[in-house]
């Protein structure tokens, strides 16, 4: 039978990883379980796999131990601290929706997060698990970028912060250095964004992986004009394509459709999709560009 740790503090967690190195960490479990059904974890997976953990030890996924991160209560908590904003890395999906914290200063991820899964997935995964599950369709992955996260990574003797963008370096690959874990997300509270927006297209309204997504958000003056911006495309390269080019190009310009169609043969040049069982590369290249121009309706609810 296979062992499965639940660690109350940090302390019981490093103690149970020293006993048992080859254990693999996860937190809601909602990539990892699905994995194990499917494909019985194939037993071949290399070691940069971290299965959508906040942590990373090994990467047997058959046979060896299992440790849950879930009851560790410091990696649950959320809260303000010097201008930012920390998030634990085991905080769930349906607890950020309900955070009257990130609601008031990260619109943009509240609008990802309501087209995150199911509610049961919502309420089992963890934003940690999102991220280090290092997925280019993650929902959490372009709002995070454009709000400049930065990750909190932390071993049994030392803590390091990495900016998000550089955590993620490839499909299901990160930063994290053996016996390391995500410990948490903090994120600058007042970034003076009054222009939000997240929008993902699937082949269903409800419950899909996304064939391109698109996280926003702008400042823009009483008269319209864009003061500043930042995009970020998901499902459209083989990590979250962000671009300073495309941000430093609307700055300055009016938010009308012809402003934005400047800008298309940027976009179109910055991704590089693929072809896959859910969409082509052209379609994606076509939706990461059209998906821009909802920002028309969204521009159209600011209030200055």
């Amino acid at each position: 039978m296979r062992e499965v740790f639940l660690p109350l503090t940090l302390d019981d967690l490093w103690e149970t990883v020293f006993e048992y190195p080859q254990a693999m960490l996860y937190a809601g479990g909602t990539d990892l379980l699905v994995r194990q059904k499917m494909h019985n974890y194939n037993c071949n997976l290399t070691q940069n796999h971290n299965a959508g953990s906040p942590g990373k030890i090994s990467s047997d996924l058959c046979y060896n131990p299992l440790i849950c991160l879930e009851r560790i209560q410091e990696l649950k908590e959320i809260y303000q601290q010097d201008g930012m904003i920390f998030i634990g890395s085991c905080v769930s999906h349906a607890r950020l929706l309900e955070s009257a914290l990130i609601k008031r200063h990260f619109p943009v991820l509240i609008h990802a997060l309501k087209v995150l899964g199911s509610p049961q997935v919502r309420n089992m995964g963890t934003i940690g698990g999102n991220i280090c599950t290092a997925s280019p369709a993650g929902d959490t992955l372009p709002p995070l970028y454009v709000l400049k996260a930065v990750l909190e990574i932390r071993s049994i003797d030392s803590k390091r912060f990495v900016p998000l963008k550089h955590f993620i370096k490839n499909p299901g690959e990160t930063a994290l250095q053996e016996y390391e874990i995500l410990y948490g997300i903090w994120i600058k509270s007042n970034q003076d964004f009054n222009l939000h927006h997240y929008e993902k297209v699937g082949q269903r309204k409800a419950l899909a992986i996304a064939i391109a997504s698109l996280a926003a958000v702008l400042r823009l003056s009483d008269a319209g004009i864009i003061e500043d911006a930042r995009f970020a495309w998901g499902s459209a390269g083989p990590k979250v394509v962000y671009s300073k080019k495309i941000d430093r190009a609307l700055i300055g310009k009016p938010l009308t459709e012809e402003s934005l169609k400047s800008v298309i043969p940027l976009i179109r040049e910055a991704v590089s999709p693929i072809d896959d069982i859910r969409a082509s590369a052209q379609y994606r290249r076509a939706v990461s560009g059209n998906l821009i121009f909802r920002l028309l309706q969204s521009g159209n609810n600011v209030k200055n």
